[in-house]
């Protein structure tokens, strides 16, 4: 019988459409059963008034997606950031979205081109290395929303995020990702402002059932409310995560990306 099914798994590998990668089950490295990595975006003051000290107490690194018009504001801030050991990722600099939104109206991406989003891209690439001292492997799409343009002239700015970076993260997305099958350009997001520690929790064994990768996305972090993520319930999910008997592996977007990067057979080329 196991002949049999050894011959079955060499001919799925030889059908043409079949990915290698797919043809053998995913597993973590050192036995955990899920990946968790905990991002927030848009290098908010409360980032660093008090999630810096309280990451720092337990242990634990993240990735800050920051919108660049926002670095000055805590320059000295954000470079303890960097010297604690946190992943600094692009948010662009001006942060565009739809104009559906009424703060997005002068700078939405209606009105957008793919080379004006490629100059955002890389203007905020050329701000964090100037102000920061390094390079972003890693990218969060403003409000999620990966188009430029309207109608028969609305374009994906995937392929350009593809291009220049690890991995670009969403936001609002309703599941975790599947670590076999993802594609790293537009990791899924799924948003951890307003939610209690139960919440959190809950989300995270939802996605270690299937063996997932759960990207948090928070933005202020203090008294939990709209875009603020609990720090008394941050507290205990780095407690949660951290503990080895959950097997739980706490990464970096950046961190988790090269892993599975490497898992495809992908190298690692300094994006």
């Amino acid at each position: 019988m196991s002949g049999v099914m050894n011959l079955a798994a060499v001919f799925l590998l030889l059908l043409p459409g079949v990915p290698a990668a797919r043809a053998q089950p995913f597993h973590w490295p050192r036995g955990h059963r899920a990946a968790v990595s905990l991002s927030f975006d848009d290098a908010r003051a409360s980032q660093i008034d008090i999630g810096l000290g309280l990451l720092r107490e337990h242990a634990v690194k993240v990735t800050f997606f920051v919108e660049t018009q926002n670095l000055g504001q805590r320059l000295e801030g954000w470079k303890r950031a960097v010297a604690d050991g946190h992943e600094i990722g692009n948010h662009t600099m001006t942060h565009p979205c739809t104009g559906n939104y009424a703060f997005s109206r002068h700078n939405a991406l209606e009105d957008y081109t793919l080379e004006k989003i490629a100059a955002e891209l890389d203007g905020a690439n050329a701000e964090i290395q100037r102000l920061l001292g390094v390079k972003p492997r890693t990218f969060a799409y403003p409000c999620g929303q990966k188009f430029v343009g309207r109608g028969l002239h609305v374009r994906s700015y995937v392929p350009l995020v593809a291009e220049r970076f690890l991995v670009g993260r969403g936001y609002l997305d309703e599941s975790a990702n599947d670590p076999s099958f993802c594609d790293l350009a537009q990791a899924m997001g799924t948003p951890f402002d307003d939610l209690g520690f139960e919440q959190m929790k809950r989300l995270v064994e939802e996605a270690a059932r299937d063996g997932r990768w759960v990207i948090f996305v928070g933005h202020d972090i203090g008294q939990r409310g709209y875009q603020v993520t609990d720090a008394t319930a941050l507290a205990k999910l780095c407690d949660y995560l951290k503990d080895p008997v959950n097997r739980l592996w706490l990464g970096t977007v950046g961190e988790i990306g090269e892993y599975l990067e490497r898992q495809r057979g992908g190298a690692s080329d300094g994006r």
